[in-house]
């Protein structure tokens, strides 16, 4: 018999689990946590109490005591950070007059506050006043400024009114004349009062040419005869 021959076993295959750094791991899982609770004490520190309001602008109609005390009353007791001044702005913007308004954080301890107010171009009815942007922004102003013309028409047409009004009050200025009166009626036909005392009739279709034939035509004769003419 010959010799057995020796075979040799398979070896297994050995896997070693890689080596962790548990030192680095728990920076890495500790790190947020520490951002965190640093953010949280920063917050802590800069949100100070609001102690100053500061308030500039323009003023004929808003007084700045006014937008002080809306200030005062919206923030509450919240800080510098947690204001919000979004409903700031927009609680100064609900007082009559106010078109527009900027409120910004002032470091360490206020609030920087700009206001801006509605210019009037025209009023609206009896009691309503109108922007330069035809905008009716106060529906029932009891002190109206006398020299402002008056505009008219059906309700939601104030825009488009105020638009006839500026451009034809333009060119009427520059042959030294004045618009006293705007008209749109429900028809849809448009009147023109001069401060001479002179309605301009435009009707309601082709508008911007009537307009302008009376540019080109009528106004030299208003403008010297106005006080013998009623319409045109």
């Amino acid at each position: 018999m010959g010799r057995p021959k020796n075979r040799r076993k398979p070896q297994e295959a050995r896997w070693r689990l890689p080596q962790i750094n548990w030192r680095a791991l728990a920076l890495l899982l500790g790190l947020p946590a520490v951002i965190a609770a640093g953010a949280l004490a920063a917050a802590y520190v800069l949100d100070q109490p609001i102690e100053t309001v500061s308030v500039a602008g323009r003023f004929q109609r808003v007084t700045p005591g006014d937008v002080e005390r809306v200030v005062k009353s919206e923030i509450h007791a919240a800080g510098l950070l947690s204001v919000d001044l979004a409903a700031v702005r927009r609680a100064i913007h609900r007082l009559p007059w106010v078109d527009a308004v900027s409120v910004q954080r002032a470091w360490p301890r206020g609030l920087d506050v700009l206001v801006i107010e509605q210019t009037a171009a025209a009023r609206w009815g009896e009691r309503g006043l109108l922007n330069t942007r035809g905008e009716l922004f106060d529906s029932d102003e009891r002190h109206i400024p006398a020299e402002l013309a008056q505009l008219s028409g059906p309700a939601g047409k104030e825009s488009l009114v105020a638009q006839r009004y500026l451009a034809a009050e333009g060119r009427l200025q520059q042959a030294g004349l004045r618009l006293a009166a705007v008209r749109l009626d429900a028809r849809g036909a448009w009147e023109l009062d001069l401060a001479n005392g002179v309605t301009v009739r435009l009707g309601r279709r082709q508008v911007d040419e009537r307009f302008e034939k009376f540019i080109n035509t009528a106004l030299k004769l208003v403008t010297q005869r106005g006080e013998d003419i009623a319409y045109v």
